[in-house]
């Protein structure tokens, strides 16, 4: 699997060598049904980017080939010294959304239960923690309530700062599916007419950073004209009264969010209908990313979209942030047990044999704020399957703090990160590992080893046990092995809201995928909080139960379910929810805006925002590309900009150049903190006024900021202001050298 659809693929070994041959969609897993989107094949089976088969050390300067023994005795030796010099706080670690559930539970026992360090982290907080924040607000636990099942009984689909279109193309087939129907419809809301905007029924092209402001004159338009589900609100929440009296008039707000007030009827509208609310990166990558996520939610609360065939759904993008959220300790301790708990603290002490006193007071202030404590309270750094120096803002910043730190580096590719370490441990990646993974709607699966890999490379698993041998020889009682871990971790989550404790190797082997919550080995939820009455499904079955994929992978509804909280026969039914809070009731948001960080000026008159390409995944290290990183601007802003553009020295293209592409013109983006040359694109797509880059070049993050969320510690990736301007002499000339 490739992203968090979490598709099941079939991978085999190729006849010689290393690697993998094949790799197509399984028709036996329940999730796909042998859908794959060519992204998840191609990057599988024939990944652009360079291989790590070999341990690496820096000596004079260079990193040099070594055996794994010397390299686990170097890295566990920098890691040791920091702790001595400098105790648990002198050392930070870095997880990923691309480890599987036993390796990310792991490495948080070595973080939190090993070191003891605060400064412990993943770059699942740079995409899903404001989603996250906002799920705990509203429901006092993470994940979304619809899950799959849901998308063939909504009649609407709004997707609201997300292109599932490029970004989980599975996924988005049934979203189409579903809205292709005749009393069906999907709504875009996006400042970019990207490729699910260039489908959808209709396009609210907001102004960026401005979600907030549009998602409460939403909900102000269903206020004043009288649409609120009043019996849901009284039964189900609190909160709505103060709410209500802080609402904007929605006319105000829409003009804030440059939208007209049709657009906002339109969405206001669709809400009456059971709708299912989709959002992605847009969302949460922002200042005010948590009070923007909660404000959807609450557009959900408020319209009684919280039934099975609607919700709040946000889209995740790594194969497995779900489960890194789950089991890593990173911001709860596993099954989501809230980290400051003290029974919930000893509990975890107990299972990991370590004192209470190990752990650390608070779950750290993300990976910003660790790359701001480099040099002063980090000395050494353990980076696990991710590339902090590609993928965190103002990453010139990021290459400059990592240069004064110790640093192992454990990777299947080598990345940006890579060249900064000290120690580099090449591990095992997917088709290579065994384990389990999670994906966006709580789906656990199997995934196992399709090839043997080379002599110096070993999971993250092994990686991880062999550096703890080394620095904390008691943390595991023997060398971790999947099954295990993954019974420690499940036994661990038992009674608490993300309960796994039902689900085993021997079940997944059976059953090749089940949802959580799973407390008994016969149970896999279905839609979380609801709970129907007579005449209406729950859907607390197995996978398919109540849903059922065709032999062409569409998701189609069983004849006769109910699941809009109706009978057959239209009339209401008994209908109860139950949520992780206090009060047990769902609770609306009161999250203010906060100004955008960075807003245009005479001097950076565009606005930066960055996205996925349908071919492209992460930080690219898979899909290496030589040329500069291609800006995409609108016709008004290219004529505005003409004068600064300029053609490749000597008019030189590549023999493999697209045809058009002797038209090419080159700039350089400049933001206050970097300026990277691009090439630059005409797009009618693209808003006038906004320059898009794409989030998998190396050299994007250079030019974005580091202000987070203060709720989430989520960076504002998706705003910062930029001029265009004439390339360097020298960056045109080797742009010609490189396509000569």
């Amino acid at each position: 699997m490739r992203c968090a659809v979490g598709c099941g693929h079939v991978q085999q070994a190729p006849d010689r060598g290393y690697g993998l041959g094949t790799v197509r969609g399984d028709p036996s897993h329940p999730v796909n049904r042998g859908l794959a989107c060519q992204r998840g094949v191609s990057e599988t089976a024939d990944p652009g980017g360079e291989w790590l088969t070999r341990p690496l050390v820096r000596k004079d300067g260079e990193l040099v080939a070594t055996t794994i023994e010397s390299a686990l005795e170097r890295a566990a030796e920098g890691i040791g010294t920091a702790l001595e010099d400098g105790g648990s706080d002198s050392v930070a670690v870095l997880g990923s959304g691309q480890q599987t559930n036993e390796a990310a539970y792991a490495l948080g026992k070595l973080a939190r239960g090993g070191f003891g360090t605060r400064y412990y982290d993943a770059n699942t907080t740079l995409c899903m923690a404001s989603a996250v924040t906002a799920y705990y607000d509203a429901f006092g636990s993470d994940a979304p309530p619809p899950t799959y099942d849901d998308i063939p009984e909504a009649k609407t689909h709004v997707v609201w700062g997300a292109n599932p279109s490029a970004a989980h193309p599975v996924m988005f087939r049934w979203i189409r599916q579903s809205a292709d129907e005749d009393d069906s419809e999907l709504i875009v809301v996006d400042p970019v007419h990207s490729e699910t905007a260039e489908v959808a029924d209709h396009h609210v092209p907001l102004e960026p950073g401005a979600d907030l402001a549009l998602a409460r004159a939403v909900l102000a338009r269903v206020v004043e004209t009288d649409r609120i589900d009043e019996a849901f609100v009284e039964e189900a929440t609190v909160g709505f009264d103060e709410l209500r009296a802080e609402l904007p008039d929605a006319a105000a707000a829409a003009e804030m969010a440059g939208v007209s007030m049709s657009d906002v009827d339109h969405l206001a509208d669709a809400l009456e209908d059971p709708s299912l609310l989709y959002w992605g990166m847009g969302i949460n990558q922002s200042v005010n990313g948590t009070a923007a996520a909660g404000a959807l939610i609450d557009c959900c609360l408020a319209t009684g979209n919280l039934r099975p065939g609607s919700g709040p759904f946000s889209l995740t993008g790594q194969a497995n942030s779900m489960g890194t959220r789950v089991c890593s300790s990173k911001g709860s301790w596993p099954g989501h047990r809230p980290f400051t708990d003290p029974d919930h603290r000893r509990a975890v002490a107990e299972t990991w044999g370590v004192p209470v006193s190990r752990f650390p007071d608070d779950t750290g202030p993300g990976p910003v704020g660790i790359v701001s404590a480099l040099g002063d309270d980090i000395d050494a750094v353990y980076a696990v399957a991710t590339n902090p120096v590609a993928g965190m803002p103002d990453a010139t910043r990021v290459r400059e703090k990592l240069e004064d730190a110790f640093l192992v580096v454990q990777d299947a590719f080598r990345s940006e990160t890579v060249e900064y370490a000290d120690v580099v441990l090449p591990a095992a990646t997917w088709g290579e590992s065994d384990g389990t993974t999670t994906n966006m709607e709580r789906t656990v699966s199997r995934v196992r080893a399709a090839t043997e890999t080379p002599s110096g490379v070993r999971t993250d698993l092994e990686l991880i046990g062999d550096l703890a041998d080394r620095i904390v020889p008691d943390l595991f009682d023997r060398t971790p092995e999947p099954e295990a871990v993954f019974d420690e971790f499940a036994a661990l989550t038992a009674g608490t809201p993300a309960d796994l404790s039902g689900i085993s190797y021997e079940r997944l082997e059976a059953e090749r995928a089940v949802r959580w919550p799973a407390p008994a080995p016969d149970v896999s939820a279905g839609y979380r909080y609801y709970e129907a009455g007579d005449g209406d499904d729950e859907q607390t079955g197995d996978i398919g139960d109540e849903q059922t994929t065709n032999d062409t992978g569409e998701r189609t509804a069983d004849d006769g379910d109910a699941v809009d909280g109706e009978t057959d026969s239209g009339g209401p039914t008994d209908e109860s929810w139950s949520f992780y809070t206090q009060s047990g009731r769902a609770r609306f948001s009161t999250g203010e805006a906060r100004p955008l960080p960075e807003p245009t000026d005479e001097s950076y008159p565009f606005t930066l925002t960055t996205a996925r390409r349908p071919d492209a995944y992460n930080t690219g290290v898979r899909t290496r590309e030589d040329e500069p990183p291609t800006a995409r601007v609108s016709p008004a802003t290219a004529a505005a900009i003409a004068d600064e553009l300029e053609a490749p020295a000597d008019g030189h293209v590549s023999d493999e150049a697209d045809e058009g592409d002797e038209d090419r013109q080159y700039g350089r983006v400049v933001s206050r903190r970097a300026s990277v040359t691009v090439c630059v694109e005409t797009d009618e797509a693209i808003p006038d006024g906004v320059v898009w880059l794409p989030i998998h070049h190396p050299d994007v993050n250079d030019l974005t900021l580091p202000d987070v969320d203060p709720r989430s510690n989520e960076p504002n990736f998706k705003q910062c202001a930029v001029r265009l301007e004439a390339p360097r002499e020298r960056d045109v000339r080797a742009v010609a050298e490189a396509s000569a």
